[in-house]
């Protein structure tokens, strides 16, 4: 029960970490992006490729992210024109094109065996404690990533970013330079993407298409959603509570007696699809609402000498008129 919960927990921390991808892209961009499980995949299979070829973990990784957002950067440059609805149809064909390639592309991927024996860090020198201090891990990568999210977002770029999110015609007029800042968060949202999948491969040493499939981007968007998708605490709260939500339905669905295993999977979707209707009704903004970003106090002006006061000359007729 305790490798459970630990590997739960772990997966936690995964979702959070595609949560606040999903934060940077939708929350904070304004652009719906429904291929987040495509960024990944991209993720997965580069750090996993790479490690299997002899490359140190770490360096995998920071090879995924870069991939994976170099993948959202092209992508966004492609559908520059598009906004809302048909953006996120072609994110979600972008999802499903890469799942198609893991698929067939068996002399890179695998095909639909997929990849085995992907390496784990420490994992032969810690033995029985690896899960632990891979749980440590993940989460500290998350608390680096939401630090530097929250820095990042209440700086002059943020500023700059959620103005282009409000109204993108009234940023452009004001001088911001919109397609940079888009490609910009596309690329930091997608990285993060590459990142989880990166984790993802060497916690479960193991990866298929079947792993990739669009209905993981629809928890991601419940656990934005329910958290509250323009902020990063909103993320991890709502990656942690969906993930418990996702756990306590398969027991619970497991006592109810005359149902099959298939009945009971799709109980479970069931469930989320209620859960997310009811957030939408109830919590539009999920549990923690989006706030006014402040800009930082200005510095006070510096203290000016003040110029000496002249009192004007008193006339020679006063003076005159003073000795009389």
């Amino acid at each position: 029960m305790t490798s459970y919960l630990i590997f739960m927990a772990t997966l936690a921390g995964i979702y959070a970490l595609l949560s606040l991808g999903l934060v940077t892209i939708w929350g904070q961009g304004g652009m719906v992006n429904l291929g987040l499980v495509g960024f990944y995949a991209v993720g997965a299979y580069t750090s996993a490729l790479l490690s299997k070829a002899g490359v140190p973990i770490g360096i995998s990784l920071a090879c995924a992210a870069l991939v994976a957002g170099a993948v959202g950067v092209v992508l966004s440059y492609v559908t520059r024109p598009l906004r809302g609805d048909y953006l996120a149809i072609v994110s979600l064909g972008f999802a499903e094109v890469i799942r198609l390639i893991a698929t067939n592309e068996k002399w890179l991927t695998g095909g639909s065996d997929g990849l085995s024996g992907i390496r784990s860090p420490l994992k032969v020198e810690l033995g029985a404690a690896h899960p632990w201090f891979y749980l440590l891990l993940v989460w500290a990568i998350v608390g680096a990533t939401a630090f530097c999210l929250t820095r990042l977002f209440r700086s002059p770029y943020g500023r700059a970013l959620r103005a282009v999110r409000d109204d993108e015609q009234v940023a452009a007029v004001a001088g911001k330079p919109v397609l940079q800042l888009k490609l910009k968060t596309f690329f930091v949202g997608a990285a993060l993407s590459g990142v989880a999948g990166g984790v993802y491969a060497h916690l479960t040493s193991y990866i298929a298409p079947d792993g990739f499939v669009p209905l993981l981007t629809i928890y991601i968007f419940l656990a934005a959603t329910a958290g509250g998708y323009t902020r990063v605490l909103g993320a991890v709260v709502g990656s942690v509570a969906v993930v418990a939500l996702l756990e306590s339905t398969r027991f619970a669905a497991a006592v109810i007696p005359g149902l099959t295993a298939v009945q009971i999977a799709s109980l479970r979707e069931f469930v989320i699809a209620i859960s997310l209707i009811v957030i939408m009704q109830l919590k539009p903004e999920g549990m923690f609402r989006s706030v006014n970003q402040k800009a930082a106090p200005e510095r006070a002006p510096q203290q000016i000498p003040r110029a000496p006061v002249i009192k004007p000359a008193q006339s020679s007729n006063d003076g005159l008129a003073s000795r009389a």
